[in-house]
């Protein structure tokens, strides 16, 4: 059975599967609150073919901090990493 996380977590199991495989409790919680997160099933373009422009805007949703000032390879570690 799942536990129940409350309200601050959308989907408890998915949060649980990403607690157990490792990820901090913050990057679990950022993944289980997506709304559309694996929806993409492996569709979507690598980091490297993406614009700074697209890097800009997924390290703004994400919210990381001082992306408008990263060069395109240390947005993407960046990225990676968070």
């Amino acid at each position: 059975m799942v536990k129940d996380h409350g309200k601050q977590i959308k989907d408890d199991a998915k949060y649980e599967a990403l607690r157990d495989e490792g990820m901090s409790k913050e990057k679990a919680a950022r993944i289980a609150n997506t709304p559309d997160a694996g929806k993409k099933g492996g569709k979507a373009k690598p980091y490297e073919e993406r614009t700074k422009k697209e890097l800009d805007e997924k390290a703004k949703e994400i919210g990381i901090p001082g992306y408008s000032k990263m060069k395109k390879d240390e947005l993407i570690n960046t990225l990676r990493n968070h």
